[in-house]
């Protein structure tokens, strides 16, 4: 689960993170009020998105040269025409790709006078089971474009979750950023309250960029993107309310609501699979018979009926889909019981594209027979080769 940027430092603030004073605002009335409740005069008007790039970001409603979801202003009339400008209108940036994401929040903060930006993130680093602290001098920046161009300026020190964040490990940080003086303890106490924010929320992602030094000497995050890992949503039921349901794909909303693992992607071929290697291999013949997937979706390994038509309901409502490819290995998972799912949903939104299944496993014969009776134009397959095969053949002829 991603949040906005407001809510990011509202949540770090909590943890003694140094952030600037902003509030929230739903409207141009609210901006208006957010900016007269700072001291000013400068404030900083930002749309509230979830995607990177909203700096240089263009929005589809106005001109060209029209500024970008980020704007300075100087004056309550400022705020007020860029919020004017900003909310109800379509923001597209790097991140979100040419259809972009309407504007409905936005964040107005105090401004601050920057004497330089430094890039800074907690990840999960997977290879080394860590925590991996990315640092970099080159702030404010696409640190994609500083990874490719500039790769030493990226410095990375991790941290073993059994012994945990130790001073050395922030005054490496410091150290990478070249930070001496008050500036380097400054860093050192924002470094350990950050991964402390980090492990405390169950955070997969913690990114700020800039962390600005100010004119007046002092460090401070300017921007923040926080996400979290889903698995570990029971230990923070208060974050719940933190969720932008409209900031999120509506098929991958409607999954999750159901407990099923759904990511939407660009091709055509729907997949229905039990069990997450099984289902990156069904992309991968799919791929290798020369067809895309238009999903990824794990239907876990226990699902019931009602979570069988769910998922085969939600890959319908995607019109990219052509075909579908179900592809089950019944351990705990009945065949059965999928052979009853698939019927449902298929009667229920009226199927229109070809369907190939392949069974395999506990109570095979009886999910075949099932289906086998059904009266569908369901095509069978003999194992994952043989219904890749079909399912693309299926398609290509329709």
């Amino acid at each position: 689960m991603n949040i906005h940027e407001y809510q990011a430092k509202e949540l770090l603030a909590k943890f003694n993170v140094p952030v600037p004073a902003g509030h929230a605002a739903m409207s141009v009335d609210e901006a208006v009020a957010a900016a007269g409740r700072l001291p000013g005069p400068l404030y900083v008007v930002k749309a509230q998105i979830h995607a990177g790039g909203r700096g240089k970001g263009k929005f589809k409603e106005l001109p060209a040269e029209a500024k970008g979801g980020v704007r300075l202003a100087r004056s309550a009339e400022e705020v007020r025409a860029a919020a004017g400008e900003m909310l109800g209108n379509t923001l597209v940036t790097i991140q979100t790709g040419p259809e972009g994401k309407q504007v409905q929040r936005l964040y107005v903060t105090d401004g601050v006078d920057i004497a330089k930006e430094y890039y800074l993130a907690f990840l999960v680093d997977r290879a080394t089971g860590r925590v991996a602290i990315v640092a970099s001098t080159e702030g404010g920046m696409d640190i994609e474009e500083v990874a490719h161009s500039s790769p030493e300026k990226i410095h990375t020190i991790t941290v073993d979750p059994a012994s945990g964040m130790q001073a050395h490990h922030a005054r490496a940080v410091a150290f990478a950023l070249g930070l001496t003086g008050d500036l380097y303890k400054q860093c050192v106490h924002v470094v350990g309250q950050l991964h402390h924010a980090f492990m405390q929320l169950d955070c997969a992602q913690l990114e700020i960029n800039p962390l600005a030094v100010t004119d007046d000497g002092k460090l401070m995050v300017l921007d923040a993107k926080v996400g979290f890992d889903s698995n570990a949503s029971f230990r923070h039921p208060d974050l719940a309310a933190l969720r932008d349901e409209s900031e999120e794909d509506p098929m991958e909303l409607e999954a999750s609501r159901h407990d099923l693992a759904y990511i939407k992607l660009d091709g055509n071929i729907g997949c229905m699979v039990n069990g997450a290697g099984l289902a990156m291999a069904t992309m991968d013949i799919i791929k290798l018979e020369g067809a895309e997937p238009a999903n990824f979706l794990d239907v876990g390994g226990g699902a019931s009926k009602e979570k069988v038509t769910a998922a085969f309901k939600i890959i319908l409502s995607d019109p990219a889909v052509k075909g579908i490819l179900v592809n089950i290995f019944g351990g705990i998972m009945r065949c059965d019981i999928i052979a009853d799912g698939i019927i449902a949903a298929a009667r229920e939104v009226d199927l229109k594209v070809p369907l190939v299944v392949r069974l395999e496993g506990t109570n095979v014969e009886e999910g075949k027979r099932i289906l086998a009776g059904s009266g569908l134009p369901i095509v069978a397959a003999n194992d994952l080769g043989d219904a890749a095969r079909k399912i693309v053949a299926e398609v290509k002829a329709a």
